[in-house]
């Protein structure tokens, strides 16, 4: 790339301005800087997609003068009378956000993330603008190629430039013969944390309102599009000891009456559930926690009228005498409602000893309850084995193959996370965007049913201009905007959408197929990211083959 150095070309008897303006494809793997002119193409990007897969592209406009309010547009694609309508493709401007290096609060850098869906956006003089394409391909849509028109092009009576500027680039789309099912029914386990307090908060709506569900509507749809299976609900206050911005309140109130028996109340709990299943995310709803970082629970005591707080761990007998009630009740209440099987009491990187002293007060109370949890220990114990839902972090080698293939015959499911580390592969804002890609082929390779992410939107004060945050690294607290989507997130569906296609081929294959795919599984597999390993050549060669085996 090259830095501006030139704003306008001048010539000398006339003394008229021209400006400079380039518009070209770029690649989806690179963050472009607002200030370098970049390297682009007029060549279609390689694009290729099963019916019913969405898939990206990334042009990119640089400019020496002002341009003022630019739009662009995406006509159909066309493969003679067949139509993938432009009303498939979803169309951002990409934003620039604040960050600093991994663990580095002395540097900070401006970069390419935020996926900004308006329909218009001032282009300033010496600048580098991105845009962002994503084509969701019909189920129904015919195998074949697609062609269609990108055109990008100034609004009129908005710009300096006489006569406004516009330009256009070829966009080409090959589509295979074979069907991705919705997201719905994608077996991949996705988990991704959702905080409904930082939408309150941000959009200054009150709490569990009308207005508050309204703002978390899109948000939420957008989560279940990527096939999300887990609804996040905090059982106590600041389940984390409120390691967020906004931190997570009890969503179930508890009440010490006056003669000492206790009432419960579900309302917040209940609407909270109801509103994701409405989004679409069905399948699993875990609760954090009876094992909190600061062992720490509050109550109402309606004696004293007032807020009391019991300090007490697992395996003591006030702890006993505290939880057992709330799950009894609380278990009669999930069957009540139907949703007491997939119901699962989570605990977040908790020690062994407190896991296995929780675990048995959960039996106590009610012995069908299912746990969740999150590892960065080994999980090669009699207690991992009583964890329905499990996910170990990606930077051990925590568990072996006879572990998994045990419990894959129990039906229990393990995930991996990434949290607050490795630096690589990771998503934060800085990462490069093959990474988040990459980690859905990595779940394929280890055998794991799929991935947790403990942030899904989980915003600092300003996620739209600065997405730093506390002790974290930058972006760590949050995959996607108020407004929109991210780079690295539509790279993370990228992921998930070559585990569920490798999934889905590997019983069609012959011998050679499924050698080959075994192959080139092989070098996503290590739990230990090599610093020198190129996501981008490897998610190349593994698209490469499973377009092969498509066919």
């Amino acid at each position: 790339m090259r830095r501006f150095f030139l704003t306008h070309f001048i010539t000398i008897f006339s003394l008229t301005v021209t400006a400079q303006v380039t518009l070209g494809w770029g690649s989806i793997d690179v963050r472009y800087s607002q200030s370098e002119v970049p390297e682009t193409t007029k060549k279609s990007p390689l694009l290729r997609a099963w019916r019913g897969e969405r898939v990206s592209a990334q042009a990119v406009l640089a400019t020496s003068s002002e341009l003022g309010e630019v739009s662009f547009t995406v006509s159909d694609l066309r493969n003679g009378k067949n139509i993938i309508p432009a009303s498939a493709i979803k169309k951002y401007f990409v934003r620039y956000v604040m960050a600093e290096p991994f663990y580095n609060k002395k540097d900070s850098m401006i970069v390419a993330d935020r996926l900004d869906p308006i329909e218009t956006l001032k282009v300033e003089a010496n600048t580098t603008q991105p845009i962002w394409l994503d084509i969701h391909v019909p189920s129904e849509a015919k195998a074949g190629t697609y062609q269609g028109t990108v055109t990008v092009k100034t609004i009129s009576n908005s710009s300096p430039l006489k006569g406004g500027w516009e330009g256009s680039l070829p966009i080409v789309l090959q589509v295979a013969d074979r069907v991705l099912p919705e997201p719905n029914k994608w077996s991949f386990h996705l988990d991704l944390w959702q905080n409904p307090y930082a939408v309150a908060r941000y959009y200054d709506v009150p709490l569990w309102s009308q207005e508050h569900f309204d703002k978390m509507r899109p948000l939420m749809q957008m989560l279940a599009a990527t096939g999300q299976k887990v609804i996040t609900c905090s059982i106590i206050n600041r389940p984390w000891n409120g390691q967020t911005f906004d931190p997570f309140e009890s969503m179930i109130a508890k009440m010490k009456q006056i003669d000492g028996t206790w009432r419960y109340d579900y309302t917040v709990f209940d609407k909270w559930v109801e509103f994701m299943m409405s989004c679409g995310i069905t399948e699993q709803i875990d609760c954090y926690t009876l094992v909190p970082w600061h062992y720490r629970f509050d109550y109402y005591d309606c004696a004293s009228n007032s807020v009391k707080e019991l300090a007490c761990k697992p395996g003591e007998a006030k702890y006993h005498d505290f939880i057992v009630p709330f799950l009894k009740d609380f278990s009669r209440h999930l069957r009540q409602k139907g949703w007491f099987s997939r119901t699962h009491i989570a605990m977040d990187e908790r020690p062994t000893d407190q896991m296995e002293a929780a675990w048995k007060t959960i039996q106590d109370a009610d012995p069908e309850f299912k746990i969740e949890g999150a590892a960065n220990y080994s999980v090669e114990s009699e207690a991992a084995d009583r964890v329905d839902d499990i996910s170990v972090a990606f930077q051990f080698d925590l568990i072996k193959g006879e572990a998994l293939a045990r419990r894959a015959a129990k039906g229990q499911k393990i995930t991996f996370y990434t949290c607050c580390g490795p630096e690589r592969p990771n998503t934060f804002t800085f990462s490069p965007p093959a990474e988040s890609a990459y980690l859905g082929l990595h779940a394929l390779a280890c055998g794991y049913d799929g991935y947790l992410r403990w942030a899904y939107n989980s915003w600092p004060k300003q996620p739209n201009q600065d997405s730093r945050f506390g002790n974290w690294p930058a972006g760590d607290t949050y995959l996607v905007y108020p407004s929109g989507s991210s780079i690295r997130f539509e790279r993370l569906v990228e992921g998930i959408q070559a585990y569920e296609k490798a999934r889905l081929l590997r019983p069609t294959l012959n011998l050679k197929g499924a050698k080959d795919l075994d192959e080139m599984l092989r070098y996503f597999a290590p739990n230990t990211y090599e610093a020198d390993k190129d996501p981008v050549s490897l998610l190349r060669q593994a698209n490469d083959l499973l377009w092969k085996l498509s066919k």
